[in-house]
């Protein structure tokens, strides 16, 4: 078994797609959009959504035998006064994969891109509350919780709240990223 990761190209959309549309229905308190919302959008949103010609986003992809099993997206801003930040968004590990260190993978792609990323010096995410795996994989990338947003989405299964967090690029060495 091969894993690989690497920045998704527009070849990649359809994988992609199916990917994040199974992550929408599997896990929707993870996630402000619903499977129903990204299947209506064309494949041209999926493609842009990876091949961003602003240089903006870019989504990682781990492929385990060549199969698409897992993505993280970053974003970053255009804005000066917020050019610092890049936002982990997106981030999903389908269950056959979970366990296998694919998630792991994911987040140390994205805290190298955006650390070699000239003037980038700050990740934030959100993860839902009471997702403890992953509060738990990104507290040990190093991520640190500074606030919980109450309500912040109304999933099937009620209102849930958001745990924000963040990462300081510059006080890492190569060794933990």
């Amino acid at each position: 078994m091969q894993t690989t990761i690497e920045l998704l190209k527009p070849a990649h959309a359809r994988q992609y797609r199916a990917l994040m549309l199974e992550a929408y229905a599997q896990a929707p308190d993870a996630f402000t959009s619903t499977p129903q919302e990204r299947a209506a959008e064309p494949e041209s949103w999926w493609v842009m959504r990876i091949a961003d010609s602003s240089g903006l986003s870019v989504v990682f992809g781990v492929f385990v035998d060549q199969h698409l099993v897992g993505a993280a997206a970053l974003e970053f801003s255009a804005k000066h006064k917020t050019k610092h930040k890049a936002l982990l968004i997106g981030m999903y590990v389908c269950p056959k994969a979970r366990g296998t260190g694919a998630g792991r993978q994911l987040v140390r792609a994205a805290i190298g891109f955006a650390r070699a990323r000239a003037g980038t010096s700050v990740i934030t995410l959100t993860v839902t509350e009471g997702n403890e795996s992953a509060i738990k994989l990104y507290r040990e990338a190093g991520f640190v919780a500074f606030g919980t947003e109450p309500m912040a989405i109304l999933a099937p299964s009620g209102y849930k709240a958001k745990v924000h967090m963040w990462l300081w690029l510059q006080g890492m060495d190569a060794a933990t990223g």
